[in-house]
């Protein structure tokens, strides 16, 4: 009975959540009742607007064209008037003439006929008949006034409701992806003229292929594109592909979007190893502060937790952050923290192949600061530069100012005023590391080595702060500054 009875309860828990969804779809078809009434009542508004629009616009060209036959008529009229007063004069003068020669010419006295005949010919000489033109100087014609609307009335007997445009169709051949930059190209499969704008749609995704419906990166939008192409610039490559897709609009729809295609974007990223760095060293992700009280507090909250005078364990320390997920192992950590005089942090990726580019902005103020890069058996006491584990850039503002190229417990000074952005590139495999002028890419130095080991990125502060900024592709202008060869740059053996 106990089965029936949940058996029934089943039936019936099935037939009222059937029920909620007829009812709401019951609630759906009637809104959408609504919605066509009232976007019927819309469409036809704007309908009759854009008649209305076009009605008003051929009255306008009617008046002016009427306005120009008006204008010519009088014209005309004038010109022609005026040469009519003309010859109406010349010939009342002309007549006048003629009566007289004729009266001369039945005269008796001969002894007046000479100069009478004179007087006739000299009149005749001046009079305006012979002067005048006997050619209007207008034509009465006025067909080039005329118009045909053939052609336009064509054009509206094919007037139709706007297409829904195609998909567009992305063109990876011509797309591409360099300095942080990602242009892309696309183009229409059918002719449509009355396409409006753009619609362009993109996200970050670690995953190679068609985008999947439940990632959880958004889709960042930008309309109003006017171009077959775009270009997004400034941008932070912290995965490894993005996904992009377009739809074309006309002032009334937005068609489909084009498929979605995914371009890869490698870039070099890292965060900073919290578990390396020095206890007056608070790490933030990618950005880090010193604290002169950072190593003191340490050991009274170790103190508290066990009641001992031992040395706190670089496990609670307040500057180790949570791993990233990316994060290698560095063969550090525990008690291999960095110590004493060594206030390093290290990166978290290691650096084994390829070329490999970031950026560190650090605090102009800073009392001393480096950058570079390092083996992962840099030792815990070791400061960057001063064994051969490490190579780096080092900005001194304690006692004497210096900026100093550093390797082995070698300094070369650099004769460069000190940016407040350093780009770093390292090629594994042909043995550079380069440091930049950010800005301006002005190229500072060049360490020329053969890597034996996998680096790390490192760097050291002290009364001071820095940021890095990761997820940077090597900059074009880096590269062609690598080609031209070693000019400008110095090897290890030129350290003093």
């Amino acid at each position: 009975m106990e089965d029936q009875r949940e058996a029934l309860r089943k039936i019936i828990t099935t037939l009222a959540v059937k029920n909620e969804e007829i009812q709401s779809f019951i609630y759906s078809l009637k809104q959408m009742l609504l919605n066509v009434e009232a976007n019927s009542t819309k469409v036809q508004e704007d309908l009759e607007a854009e008649f209305q629009s076009l009605f008003s616009l051929l009255e306008e060209l009617k008046e002016g064209m009427l306005m120009k036959i008006k204008q010519d008529r009088a014209s005309r009229t004038y010109e022609l008037q005026n040469q009519l007063a003309a010859c109406t004069r010349a010939l009342e003068s002309s007549e006048e003439l003629l009566e007289t020669a004729n009266q001369t010419l039945q005269a008796t006295d001969s002894e007046d006929f000479p100069q009478a005949a004179k007087q006739i010919k000299d009149g005749v000489t001046m009079a305006p008949a012979f002067r005048l033109s006997l050619k209007a100087k207008v034509s009465d014609n006025m067909s080039h006034l005329m118009v045909d609307f053939a052609q336009e009335r064509r054009m509206l007997q094919a007037l139709k409701f706007l297409p829904v445009p195609s998909a567009p169709v992305i063109d990876l051949a011509e797309s591409l992806v360099a300095d942080n930059c990602v242009t892309l190209v696309w183009r229409m499969p059918d002719e449509d003229s009355k396409i409006d704008h753009y619609v362009l749609e993109y996200r970050r995704t670690n995953f190679e292929g068609p985008p999947r419906l439940k990632e959880e990166q958004p889709w960042m939008v930008i309309e109003g594109i006017r171009q077959t192409e775009y270009t997004l610039t400034g941008l932070k490559f912290d995965m490894k592909y993005m996904n992009f897709r377009v739809k074309a609009c006309n002032k009334a729809v937005a068609g489909e979007f084009s498929e979605s295609v995914t371009l890869e974007t490698p870039a070099f990223m890292f965060r900073l190893d919290a578990s390396t760095s020095h206890q007056n060293l608070r790490v933030d992700d990618l950005s880090v502060e010193w604290d002169a009280m950072g190593g003191k507090v340490q050991d009274i909250k170790a103190r508290e937790k066990d009641g001992k005078g031992r040395t706190a364990s670089p496990v609670n320390s307040p500057a180790r952050g949570v791993p990233s997920p990316k994060r290698m192992p560095s063969g550090r950590g525990g008690r291999d923290r960095f110590t004493a005089e060594s206030y390093t942090v290290l990166g978290d990726t290691l650096i084994d192949g390829g070329e490999h580019y970031w950026e560190v902005r650090f605090e102009p103020d800073s009392k001393a600061f480096g950058v570079g890069v390092a083996y992962r058996s840099l030792g815990r006491f070791e400061q960057l530069g001063k064994t051969a584990a490490s190579w780096c850039l080092h900005v001194n503002n304690w006692l004497q100012a210096s900026f100093t190229a550093k390797h082995a417990n070698k300094a070369k000074v650099l004769d460069a005023p000190v940016p407040d952005c350093l780009g770093v590139h390292c090629d594994f495999h042909q043995g550079l590391l380069s440091f930049y002028n950010a800005r301006t890419k002005q190229l500072l130095h060049t360490f020329k080595a053969k890597f034996t080991q996998p680096l790390l990125p490192a760097f050291t502060v002290w009364c001071g702060s820095f940021q890095v900024t990761t997820g940077l592709q090597v900059p074009s202008s880096v590269r062609c500054l690598q080609k031209r060869g070693s000019a400008t740059s110095s090897s290890n053996t030129s350290l003093t």
